[in-house]
């Protein structure tokens, strides 16, 4: 057996709209068609052929867990962006805070409004 990619991620959200906003007008990210009717409220995003981003509108099990300033010290997802310095600028505007690798390399971390944390890293 071999795995041949990943494809989605799902992340728990309290406020669907705040989280839209922030996926949508912030990052740009464009919602899927294919999501069908469920239980909950939600939305999914079209990343790349074959790759979403779930939000699911459901209670979060851990309100009230102290999160790692850093995003890298926290469980993250990674997402491939070609112009740090143009989501920098996004970024900036909308007030999102955000800090950069401590690594060196052009990548950097930030939260969404119920603090998942995301990498962004210039390929």
């Amino acid at each position: 057996m071999k795995f041949t990619g990943l494809v989605h991620a799902t992340l728990l959200v309290a406020d669907l709209e705040k989280a839209r906003t922030f996926y949508e007008r912030v990052l740009g990210f464009t919602r899927s068609t294919s999501r069908p009717k469920m239980s909950f409220e939600g939305v999914w995003y079209d990343i790349a052929p074959q790759q979403q981003i779930h939000l699911m509108q459901l209670p979060n099990p851990e309100t009230g867990l102290q999160r790692p300033e850093n995003g890298g010290r926290d469980r993250h997802l990674a997402f491939a962006v070609d112009d740090l310095a143009a989501l920098i600028k996004l970024l900036q505007g909308s007030g999102i805070r955000y800090n950069l690798s401590q690594t060196g390399r052009r990548a950097l971390f930030c939260r969404d409004p119920d603090d998942n944390a995301l990498e962004f890293i210039e390929s």
